[in-house]
């Protein structure tokens, strides 16, 4: 009877395999960071030859086609990724804060925001995202397609008053954009909320991977009455619930009493001791800025009002608003 198998419960091995996937994940970071580290080098020696007039087109075409032929084995070494190795090194030889952030993200990711992010403070701002998140190829070019970078930069100018009374607000955003919510322009409550949990994990990836989802339609009961907030989440980095309500329609200011009572609600009979307060977004479809600053202004709650949008940005004018906010920006502190 002592040798019998006992039927186990798999819950039991979740710490064994958390080990597992932890140690396969750091073991591919250090494969990887060797692998940057000598496509580095390699594009430093080449660019310094170049420089000095020794190699030429020729040359690097020579050198892949020996690379080929003597060690088939190795991969990567076709002309052309060579000259991106040389361009990886001119791009950030200069930029000693960035070598870290570098080799901790794939050579696939290396070279899309290389090409992609056309300003060190962007290309910054996607590596530390990319090695945060540990974003996928497909993920990365999902937040540069959205332009998340330029909408971050405009988010962090206009709610940088709300942000500095609650550290909190810093994990939100004033736009949102949905591109992949399967849902027609004119639709109600219901649908996008619907929409939202079937493409859930495409709307985290929208507001960060620290965010958990804990609920839809989420109960909570104030005195004989229960109340339903659209969409509960949980910031693991920020330690606090963060609650969401949808509005098909323009922000009004009637919205924020609204989520002020269920941050109340939360923080008096679901949040733990150990958690931090409640933070609220509003998530509707258009909203005015002044309206939006008249009601936050005497709001003591931490709450943002964002809208979103069911398609890909403008780049032109998103990059045009931003010139013209840090431009506001620059004269308000003359």
């Amino acid at each position: 009877m002592g040798d019998e198998m006992m039927p186990q419960n798999h819950a039991e091995f979740s710490e064994l395999i958390s080990i597992i996937e932890r140690a396969r994940e750091n073991a591919f970071r250090a494969v990887n960071r060797e692998l940057i580290s000598m496509y580095w080098d390699i594009g430093q020696y080449i660019s310094e030859k170049v420089k000095n007039g020794g190699w030429g087109k020729s040359v690097v075409a020579n050198f892949s086609q020996f690379m080929q032929a003597e060690h088939p084995d190795i991969k990567g070494f076709s002309a052309q990724n060579i000259w991106r190795m040389k361009q990886f090194y001119e791009t950030y030889c200069e930029s000693e804060n960035l070598s870290a952030l570098l080799r901790e993200i794939s050579w696939t990711n290396n070279l899309m925001i290389m090409s992609r992010a056309k300003t060190e403070e962007a290309r910054e701002f996607y590596l530390l995202l990319s090695s945060k998140n540990n974003y996928s190829s497909r993920e990365l070019e999902r937040q540069i397609n959205s332009m998340l970078f330029e909408r971050a930069m405009i988010s962090d100018e206009r709610n940088k008053v709300f942000i500095a009374q609650n550290a909190g607000l810093a994990a939100l955003r004033d736009s949102y954009i949905l591109e992949f919510l399967d849902i027609p322009e004119n639709h109600k409550e219901k649908e996008l909320r619907k929409s939202i949990i079937a493409n859930i994990k495409d709307f985290i990836l929208e507001f960060g991977k620290d965010f958990t989802f804990v609920g839809e339609e989420y109960r909570v009961q104030v005195g004989n009455e229960d109340f339903y907030i659209d969409l509960l989440f949980y910031n693991r980095e920020l330690s606090c619930l963060v609650a969401i309500e949808l509005k098909v329609g323009k922000f009004k200011p009637a919205h924020l009493g609204q989520l002020e009572f269920y941050l109340e609600a939360l923080d008096r009979d679901v949040k733990k001791p150990n958690e931090n307060p409640s933070v609220g977004l509003i998530l509707c479809t258009d909203k005015d800025d002044m309206v939006v600053e008249y009601a936050l202004s005497r709001s003591l709650s931490p709450a943002l009002v964002a809208d979103y949008r069911l398609h890909l940005p403008n780049k032109v004018l998103l990059e045009n608003k931003l010139r013209e906010l840090r431009e506001l920006a620059e004269t308000e502190e003359e």
